[in-house]
């Protein structure tokens, strides 16, 4: 059995002592009972006892909610040079203009950035294609830094991009402000041209020199890649991580298709069940541990996470395994129309014709995006503790409520858990890597230990590529 406290310390006991733990007929000598305790689970003695540790631990697990909203995202253009059967946005033809971030609303987004509390601010650009109105992506930058100077905040900047056709000077811009890059790279030659199709058929060619024209100019460390799975995908795990072993990158990030745009219309073509995934990551997880015990370096985001959850009590960046919600509470999108959403998967919604989530446009205070009916429906069902099924479950505290998936999914904000995707997913992952850890070699727990410890706070913020 794998008990848990609301703090998120926990244990794996027999079912047995279990029981007779709930029915208080655990014997006070037993080795289960001075475990219990020392989690924070179980009290024998209130005269001796106090709940300080266990509140500490759950401030800091929750620390997330006093920094504010750190991560804002700005949408510059949904043009785009790709046709991905996969692509989670309303992307637009190369020449419609019409689809870029204009100076007005893109002033008033700055100023609205700045309204926020957060010392620490990520600004991700994405897209579309970020690239093509670069243009507005080096004024943006310029203003903020502008204004920084008054504000005194500390500012990273992230470009989600397909990095195809970068020039010199664009990467003397990027340097300057430190940027980090992030790309898609869905494996090798054959799997990424079909999954991310454009004309010529050389995406993973372009891709590729874009890779090596960032790493050279501004570093290794600076330059990401995440991979998205289609049907494609689930039967080559070892050809996608060994692409990129080949490429010098030392993480990697298994991602399963999300229900938002284009992506819904393919489904029956790219999708696949949460079983399946659940399999392929398994395969992938091996292949993963027996790369690392060759001598090279490799961990997968999501686990890496996942086990900082149960390893560490420490918080974390990614808003979509946070409770209270992230959404709204640890981001915010600025669309290319000057619309504001709680979450990058709102957006998506609203360009599906579907404007449910979206919390207002530029020209408002913040105070009237916090009080507007999407917020007040993130707030609703974002609290994981207090849902249906989520209360019950040990895995609670080390996960989040996501109420826009759920809503994309199931067409409600609480959704139902038990047939839910995200729960069977991340239940389905927290079983397996628990299980993996129990019945790993020494060596294979000091492997998932290292990645428990694995702290980027703008990696874990990075959930969604180009």
């Amino acid at each position: 059995m794998f008990v848990s406290s609301m703090a998120g310390d926990w244990l794996t006991m027999p079912a047995a002592a279990f029981r007779a733990f709930v029915s208080h007929e655990l014997p006070d000598d037993s080795p289960y009972l001075a475990d219990l305790q020392a989690r924070h689970l179980a009290v024998v003695d209130v005269s001796k006892s106090s709940l300080a540790p266990l509140l500490s631990q759950y401030r800091s697990r929750k620390s997330y909610l006093m920094g504010g909203q750190a991560l804002h995202i700005f949408v510059v253009s949904l043009r785009c040079h790709h046709t991905c059967s996969y692509c989670q946005v309303s992307r637009q033809g190369v020449n419609a203009q019409a689809f870029d971030l204009a100076d007005s609303p893109a002033e008033l987004a700055v100023e609205r950035l700045f309204d926020w509390p957060s010392h620490e601010l990520t600004i991700e650009f994405q897209g579309g294609e970020p690239m093509l109105n670069f243009e507005q992506v080096m004024r943006i930058t310029r203003l903020i830094v502008a204004r920084n100077q008054q504000e005194g905040r500390a500012l990273r900047f992230v470009l989600a991009s397909t990095l195809h056709d970068l020039t010199e000077e664009q990467l003397d811009f990027l340097a300057e402000h430190r940027f980090k890059l992030s790309t898609s790279l869905d494996g090798p030659e054959w799997l990424h041209n079909a999954n991310r199709p454009r004309p010529g058929r050389d995406s993973y060619r372009r891709t590729i020199e874009g890779i090596e024209r960032g790493r050279r100019r501004l570093g290794d460390d600076a330059v990401s890649a995440l991979t998205t799975l289609t049907k494609l995908s689930l039967a080559v795990p070892e050809e996608i991580i060994d692409e990129y072993r080949k490429l010098g990158l030392h993480s990697i990030s298994l991602r399963p298709l999300s229900p938002y745009g284009f992506a819904t219309k393919t489904v029956s073509r790219t999708g696949y069940a949460t079983s399946d995934y659940l399999t392929f990551y398994k395969r992938a997880f091996e292949h993963l541990v027996a790369v690392n015990q060759s001598g090279y370096a490799m961990d997968e985001s999501y686990a890496a996470l996942l086990l900082s959850q149960l390893f560490t009590s420490f918080g974390h960046g990614y808003v979509d395994l946070r409770s209270p919600s992230g959404a709204g509470l640890g981001a915010v999108i600025y669309d290319y129309d000057g619309r504001v959403y709680p979450s990058d998967e709102a957006r998506m919604l609203a360009a599906m014709g579907d404007p449910t989530w979206c919390l207002g446009d530029v020209s408002q205070p913040v105070s009237a995006w916090l009080e507007s009916p999407a917020m007040a429906s993130v707030l609703f069902a974002g609290v994981a503790e207090a849902l249906p099924t989520c209360s019950d479950c040990a895995y609670v505290p080390m996960c989040g409520a996501d109420p826009v998936e759920h809503y994309a999914r199931q067409r409600d904000t609480v959704g139902h858990r038990p047939t839910s995707d995200f729960c069977q997913r991340n239940m389905g992952l927290f079983d397996f890597l628990l299980e993996r850890f129990e019945k790993g070699s020494a060596e294979d727990q000091r492997l998932m230990q290292r990645w428990a410890m694995r702290q980027d706070p703008v990696e874990e913020a990075l959930h969604v590529a180009a």
